[in-house]
């Protein structure tokens, strides 16, 4: 989707779409964010809502999943693609701007077989009257981050369960409105964190669940990649996510190193985030790569940012437990998600991914991560590593795919659900406030109002 400010809003009113911090390039409502202001902590809390369900939401089974994508460039893509491969799905409708990529994924569908997609994308709004329009099941959003709440919100108004890519939302309030409107209208509202099945974090899960690491005390992930040339870029993600930097200092992508992190620390479901404090280096990476790719006097180099290079923000739990948390985007580094889990019996480290167990390792010695994957591989990888192979980022889309269309078309709930969206999209606000304020605490809202202490665990899932 492009950035462009909406020329026509269709049947979203300009008041909300500002409400929802979308005008303009989406930016012009960030000056008014809690993280950019010092003082006393915001108010996190949603008192009018009332207590969250006893059990996790499960919506009625489904013969079918008509599903509607709103945007669909490169990971929206390849949610298409992977649908494609899924049995008992209809992909209805396309909503994209871009007519020409639209044209060309919905060349995708009757390629396979099935029937032409509807077509959205008069303006950047559309995604509205697709929801009002068309019999969907699932509306799926692949689009830049200011648009994932006000499209999961035109989703799940209309009738339909929402789903998003990461972060599902970067203010505390979007956060709240996502577990509010899930709750209203009943229905799922989920982020597509697809680093939750890599098979390296499914294995740590499922060791986690086997007790070979012995009561989780502490976890390090992050966001470590090099995103320069990707932020800069005239086509993609370049076109909006460097604007963010301009006007926002925080972790602003915490999701893909948190999220397997949660799982095996039983975050919503035995414990939950109680507090976190932030800090942030200095900003000069994308000013540097700027004045080494662009003459003197080109508008690239007038740009001035406010995100530091490298953010750490650390998160204690209600039980106690500890997070390292990183984000690192602007500097020449190879990649890592850290991802690092601690018990009372050994732990595993990734990049490169390496155990140690106490009394099953050699003693004070690594072992590679593949010495014990026959052993100890999560039982779904095993079972769908046949059909995963050759989807995006080594096969975990797939699985994330997959798994979200089993849970809607069985009845159960899903493996991820709008109370750890909000949870961990929230780290963003939180760090930004903490950062503008010399790393104060700030307390991290209970998006379950309590019931994070009853529900029951994730699961060892199989195919």
């Amino acid at each position: 989707m492009s950035n462009r400010p909406p020329a026509d809003s269709g049947s979203l009113p300009r008041r909300d779409l500002l409400k929802l911090g979308v005008a303009g390039l989406g930016l012009s409502a960030t000056a008014a964010m809690p993280g950019l202001a010092s003082g006393d902590a915001p108010n996190q809390e949603r008192p009018d809502l009332g207590p969250a369900p006893a059990t996790p939401f499960a919506a009625q089974p489904l013969d079918a999943v008509r599903v509607g994508f709103v945007g669909v460039g490169g990971m929206g893509g390849a949610h298409v693609r992977n649908f494609l491969g899924l049995a008992d799905v209809e992909i209805t409708a396309l909503c994209d701007i871009n007519e020409a990529r639209n044209t060309e994924v919905a060349s995708w569908v009757t390629e396979d077989g099935r029937p032409r997609p509807a077509m959205y994308g008069r303006n950047e709004t559309d995604f509205v009257r697709m929801c009002e329009t068309e019999d969907l099941d699932l509306v799926l959003t692949a689009t830049p981050w200011e648009w994932h709440v006000p499209v999961c919100v035109a989703a799940m108004e209309n009738g339909k369960h929402a789903a998003t890519e990461v972060p599902a939302a970067y203010r505390t309030e979007d956060c709240w409105k996502m577990v509010e409107y899930a709750e209203k209208y009943q229905r799922h509202c989920v982020m597509m964190e697809n680093c939750n099945y890599d098979r390296p974090e499914m294995m740590v899960f499922h060791m986690a669940r086997l007790g070979l690491f012995g009561e989780i005390l502490h976890a390090e992930c992050g966001y470590l990649h090099d995103l320069r040339s990707i932020k800069f870029s005239e086509t993609g993600e370049g076109l909006w996510r460097r604007a963010h930097a301009m006007v926002r200092d925080a972790n602003l992508y915490p999701t893909h190193g948190l999220g397997p992190v949660a799982n095996v620390m039983d975050i919503n479901r035995g414990d939950r985030f109680d507090y976190l404090v932030s800090m942030s280096s200095p900003s000069r990476g994308l000013q540097e790569w700027a004045e080494a790719h662009y003459p003197e006097g080109h508008a690239k180099r007038q740009e001035r940012y406010m995100l530091g290079d490298v953010n750490t923000t650390m998160i204690k739990t209600v039980q106690g437990k500890t997070i390292y948390l990183g984000h690192d985007t602007n500097l020449p580094r190879p990649y890592s998600r850290i991802h690092m889990v601690q018990g009372t019996k050994g732990l595993f480290q990734g990049y490169p991914n390496r155990v140690y167990l106490e009394g099953m390792s050699p003693e004070h010695r690594w072992q590679d991560w593949m010495e014990l994957r026959e052993e100890f591989d999560h039982p779904l990888w095993k079972d769908l590593e046949a059909q995963s192979e050759g989807a995006g980022h080594g096969g975990m889309d797939f699985i994330e795919d997959y798994r979200l269309v089993k849970c809607l078309l069985e009845g159960k709930p899903t493996d991820m659900n709008v109370y750890d969206a909000a949870a961990l999209s929230v780290i963003t606000p939180l760090s930004e406030w903490s950062v503008a304020n010399r790393s104060r605490p700030i307390d991290v809202p209970d998006f379950t109002r309590g019931r994070w202490a009853q529900w029951p665990k994730l699961e060892i899932l199989r195919a």
